[in-house]
């Protein structure tokens, strides 16, 4: 499914990413738009941006799910672009970081998702040397 038209509430959570370089947990989602659309319209609409390549999600240590810019879809290729992410420790920052991963090709098996989550502190958070 594409994003055939978009939308006000559509183009919101667009512009948003195009702001915000790091990833946004789904909670930290709805909440910020709660003045605009409902928590089932901001799920319906990641889902609908992440089908069509435009958003990625990954899930964080807690089970949380964030989203980032970016296609990160497995095709019968491999896609290229898919990377991991990493996960401040101290400040909750989630970044894609820019490391190209290839999925394995595992006889017997079909791989749907693959993801991989590097847990840290960021150069904001580490302690001065």
């Amino acid at each position: 499914m594409s994003i055939s038209r978009k939308t006000k509430t559509v183009k919101l959570l667009l512009n948003l990413f195009d702001q915000e370089k790091n990833a946004i947990s789904v909670v930290d989602l709805v909440s910020f738009f709660s003045n605009d659309m409902n928590k089932s319209t901001v799920y319906r609409i990641l889902n609908r941006l992440e089908e069509s390549g435009v958003l990625h999600s990954f899930i964080d240590k807690d089970g949380l799910k964030r989203y980032a810019r970016g296609d990160q879809r497995i095709t019968a290729s491999n896609n290229p672009s898919i990377h991991p992410h990493f996960l401040c420790e101290e400040c909750g920052i989630s970044t894609c970081l820019p490391l190209k991963i290839s999925t394995p090709s595992i006889p017997n098996y079909i791989i749907n998702s693959s993801e991989q989550l590097y847990l840290g502190q960021c150069k904001d958070c580490q302690p001065l040397r």
